[in-house]
């Protein structure tokens, strides 16, 4: 066991940014809404494991499918875009016909546990101590529980107009983290 201190706050800082699940604010209220409910604490979980499991194996997996990480930061640039897309003109592209709670998809997987997410997993394996990654994956999804379950308060805070402007000005920050995954990891593919 290597810990630093220095390692860890880097990762966790690196995962904050890149899962954002404050700028998903407003889509977890619209999951809420659609779904009736949202499992807070089984969408952390499975989002732990997925982030987990894919520190370790991921690359293994994906070169196993024949899959570069660069296609699979592009692959996922496109499920961001598309989420930006929703946020910004208020539109529905994802339809489940009938999700019973909002906990797996799109929850843990792919807007807490994404590509981008993934892609972030694979480039700090290779930089830092797997053991620091892991209380940074740890520290991030104890934020994110405290967020999906305070996720009412915070829609009756902020009000219907409030959660618009935010939803559409995070929508333009999803859309221009999309834009980077894809430029930074397109030219790999060629």
């Amino acid at each position: 066991m290597n810990f630093n201190f220095r390692e860890i706050a880097t990762a966790t800082m690196i995962l904050f940014a890149v899962i954002d699940i404050v700028g998903s604010v407003p889509i977890i209220i619209d999951l809420r809404k659609k779904a009736g409910h949202i499992q807070s604490g089984k969408a952390t979980l499975v989002a732990a494991i997925i982030m987990v499991a894919f520190l370790f194996v991921g690359e293994e997996i994906l070169k196993l499918i024949g899959i570069d990480v660069n296609s699979f930061a592009v692959a996922g640039s496109f499920v961001l875009f598309f989420l930006a897309i929703e946020m910004i003109l208020g539109i529905t592209l994802y339809r489940d016909e009938a999700p019973e709670a909002a906990s797996i998809v799109p929850l843990a997987f792919p807007l807490i546990a994404g590509a981008g997410t993934m892609t972030s997993l694979l480039s700090l394996r290779a930089e830092f101590d797997v053991v620091n990654i892991i209380v940074a994956i740890v520290a991030n999804c104890i934020f994110v529980y405290g967020v999906l379950k305070a996720s009412s308060r915070i829609e009756r805070v902020l009000g219907q107009n409030g959660l618009s402007v935010i939803r559409k000005v995070f929508g333009v920050i999803l859309l221009a983290i999309s834009v980077k995954l894809f430029a930074t990891n397109i030219n790999g593919l060629f």
